[in-house]
């Protein structure tokens, strides 16, 4: 229960704070986290199709 109380406090920081910067400096960090997430599904299946087709 801690945990998800301080898991949305933290969301409740990070949004009041992209609510004050500006639009440019929201869509450029919401590209660079898109991309990064892109790229650790990527790595994950393909570690897993590595993994399992050894088995």
């Amino acid at each position: 229960m801690l945990f998800l109380v301080a898991a949305l406090m933290l969301l409740g920081v990070v949004l009041g704070t992209v609510a004050h910067a500006p639009l440019t400096v929201t869509g450029l960090l919401a590209a660079v986290i898109a991309v990064w997430l892109g790229i650790f599904a990527i790595r994950e299946r393909h570690g897993r199709r590595r993994r399992t087709s050894a088995n």
